[in-house]
């Protein structure tokens, strides 16, 4: 979702500074990126360490942090290039469709007001298994909401822990990268932008005609 669907990683890096400054300290370059695609525990530890304060309760500024990202998607949330657009003619084709995230139900709900509740069959989140990116579970379990076999499912994803996670799953994984560089990897097509995909792609992933 973050980075990939919807421009929304420029929010979280407001509300990831912002709770640095409350801490009275400042947020480095490299422990931004590092939380990129991570679950909001592992997150609030990258945070404390990097200021300075492992001491910190993760939850209680997982609380922060979500109740400050909640008020920002509820105003600024907008879409990647080309996303909405491969989304409408995954749907049209009546592709099933999941969404699998890091982010928890919460902000995922107040998401779905701009991707479109009817716009996936299945939603995965990360406070909705047991093992958050990159380890194959978030992936393994959309496959399972969507009765169909991992092998034939295409992953969307724009940071390294999201493909490794999709890789592990043994999904077909197609790379956008957004905030943060993702390694050229084996099995990994990687495009600029969405706008660059289209149904001849994601098809030609899984090695299958169209259709």
């Amino acid at each position: 979702m973050d980075g990939t669907l919807v421009d929304s990683e420029k929010l979280w890096d407001v509300a990831l500074h912002e709770l640095a400054a409350v801490y009275g300290g400042t947020l480095t370059g490299p422990a931004r990126r590092a939380m990129i695609g991570t679950a909001m525990a592992a997150s609030m530890r990258i945070l404390h360490d990097d200021l300075g304060q492992p001491e910190r309760d993760p939850r209680a500024s997982a609380e922060w942090i979500n109740a400050r990202i909640l008020e920002l998607f509820r105003t600024g949330l907008r879409w990647r290039p080309g996303a909405l657009t491969l989304l409408r003619a995954v749907r049209a084709a009546g592709i099933p469709t999941a969404l699998v995230t890091s982010s928890g139900r919460p902000l995922v709900e107040v998401a779905l007001d701009t991707l479109g509740r009817d716009s996936f069959d299945a939603v995965v989140c990360g406070d909705e298994v047991d093992s958050a990116k990159p380890h194959p579970e978030p992936y393994l379990t959309a496959a399972r909401l969507l009765d169909v076999p991992i092998g034939r499912c295409v992953a969307i994803e724009d940071s390294p822990t999201g493909v490794a996670s999709a890789l592990a799953a043994g999904a077909a994984v197609l790379a956008v990268p957004a905030e943060v560089p993702v390694p050229p990897t084996d099995g990994v097509h990687q495009v600029e932008s969405l706008t660059a995909a289209d149904l001849e792609l994601l098809a030609a992933l899984l090695g299958e005609p169209p259709g």
